[in-house]
Order: structure tokens, then sequence, then C-alpha cells
């Protein structure tokens, strides 16, 4: 007989894993329903659309629930439902202790992180950005605490020194396949033995905005170029060229320090447009103009002039990780 789960969820960063347990490769698994985040306005033109979750359900038939929080009478309805478990990433809620108890099994959930590091919002971005080597996806059951339950298992990745945020997550979305292959059936025959968090070790990362886009030269270049590639594509970072705003998609850094000051252009080189920083040199390897695409350093300064001595703008940086 199938066993039967709901999966909730609203970043595609999930559908390998979906996939996976569609598939049978999980075991004789159901995916009963769906719970996504509503659908939202998007883009310039801030038209409605369905996730990619949504349509990845609708095309297979699954039914899709949308609430704007899990209030009880959704927790009625999914009770009603009798699943084995539940299934969290990416979901955006917090589940409430009674849902939390209304499995035989507990509910799951994965978080790209390498819990107890990077608890909270923005895991992937800040692991790139603290200049980490490795991260993961910590399969853990939910508790009322936010990612504090207990770990089961961890898939880890590497993050190499030109990866951005955005390839780290290309990399965490695979990784979750063979995390729940190997995990799920222990799950659902009740044969899973999760370890408590070390409490102590636990750090801290909030949800990021705009205001965390602006760069400080006076850091050194090592510490922006990881900030960089960790903040793309979202919220992204910018440097300041008088009124203007030129985001910046790249970064790669050398401890070599050269003579200026922070801030100043010192030459556009293989690696890229070289800035002198606190200490060592940031290479910006891809940049944007407004209204223009990103470009590599050297297509990009063929089209805007940053001459070699121009200064641009620091701006403070908040902390990511507490």
């Amino acid at each position: 007989m199938k066993q039967r789960m709901i999966f909730m969820g609203s970043d595609p960063i999930a559908l390998p894993l979906l996939e996976s347990i569609q598939l049978g490769l999980c075991g004789d698994v159901e995916i009963t329903a769906i719970y996504t985040q509503p659908d939202r306005p998007k883009g310039r033109g801030k038209k409605v659309v369905a996730s990619e979750i949504k349509r990845w359900a609708k095309e297979l038939g699954i039914p899709v629930f949308q609430p704007e929080r899990i209030r009880k009478g959704d927790r009625l309805e999914i009770e009603d439902m009798r699943v084995d478990t539940i299934l969290v990433m990416a979901f955006g809620h917090m589940l409430s202790q009674a849902l939390i108890d209304s499995t035989s099994v507990g509910i799951w959930n994965l978080h790209t992180s390498i819990l107890p590091k990077y608890r909270g919002a923005s895991p992937i971005q800040c692991a790139v950005a603290s200049g980490d080597s490795k991260t993961g996806v910590t399969l853990m059951k939910v508790v009322l605490e936010m990612d504090a339950g207990p770990i089961l298992d961890v898939e880890l990745v590497d993050i190499l020194r030109l990866d951005t945020a955005l390839d780290v997550e290309a990399k965490l979305s695979q990784a979750c396949v063979p995390l729940i292959e190997r995990n799920l059936g222990r799950i659902l025959a009740g044969e899973a033995e999760p370890i408590a968090q070390a409490v102590e070790a636990a750090s801290y990362v909030r949800k990021l905005g705009k205001d965390d886009s602006d760069l400080d030269f006076s850091e050194a270049a090592e510490v922006l170029a990881h900030r960089i590639n960790g903040l793309f594509p979202w919220p992204g970072t910018r440097v300041f060229h008088g009124e203007v705003a030129i985001k910046i998609g790249s970064a790669d850094f050398t401890l070599e320090s050269r003579n200026g000051v922070a801030g100043q252009v010192i030459g556009n080189e293989e690696e890229g447009l070289a800035i002198v920083c606190g200490s060592g040199v940031l290479f910006l390897k891809r940049l944007q103009r407004p209204g223009g695409k990103m470009l590599d350093a050297k297509a990009f300064v063929r089209g805007y002039d940053l001459a070699g001595g121009t200064v641009l703008e620091s701006r403070p940086m908040s902390a990511l990780v507490s």
C-alpha cells in the first residue's frame, strides 16, 4: 500500500527531489497534496504568475493549496487527508505545534545549510558571502523553533572560488535528491533517529534587502568578492560612479596590495576591473549599467568610461550573520 505525504514549499529548488519521489525512487510514496505560497506579481509588468512548484503539481494532477497562512481550518483539512508525513522545503510559513503533532512520524524539513550554522532566511547567500568552502542540505525534524529541530542527515556540496549563490543553489537543489532517497523510507518506517543540534554553535541569517547591496572598499578585497558572489542574483551588489549605480555580477580578488586609495580603479586586467581595497585588490568580473545588459569587464568598459584613477564611492555594509 502506498504511503502518503504532503509537500510544503514555494521555491523551484525542491523540484528535483519532488521528481525523485514522484518517480518512485524513494519507495512506494504518493504525494497527496502540495501546499505552496499564493500566486504573486512578478517582473516589471507585475503579472501574477503561478510558482514552478504549482505548475509542476498541476501537470501531474496533484491537488494544490495556497493559504496565506496555515490556520486551524487548514490544519484540520490536512489532518483529514490522513497522510503519513509532511515534507517541507523553502515554504515561508511557520507551522503550529498542533500541526507538527498531527502525523505519526512527524514533519521533516530540508534546510540549505549545515545546521546549526545559518539558521534563518538566507543560508545560501550567507555561506557564499562568508567565504565558506562547503555548505549542504540538512534534513531535520520540525520543531516549533525555527530551524532548531534534531538532524537526521546532511548532504554536502563544495563552494568553488567563483561560485555565486545561484551556482550553489543549483548544486544544493541536486543534493536534495540523494538525501531524500536514502532517508524518506527510514522516516516513513518510523526508523529515523535524528540527533539534537549543538545549540551553542548556532548562527542566524536574516532576510536580505536592497540595503545590503552597498559595498565598502575600506574592507578587504577577499571580503568584498565573497559578498558580491554571495548576493548574486538577489539582492545583488552595486558600486556608485557619481549618481550611476552599476550592478556587479561576479568578482574575484588577490591578497597582493597595490598603490591607491580605497575604491580607486587601477586598470582593466585579465581577471576583471581592478579596484583598490582596504587590503588586496578586488576584480569586478561582470558589470551592468542602468538599462544595459550584464557584461564581462572588458566589454563593459568599452561602452562605459571607468578610467584608471576613478574613485568609486564606499558605503557602509551591514553584517549578514549573527
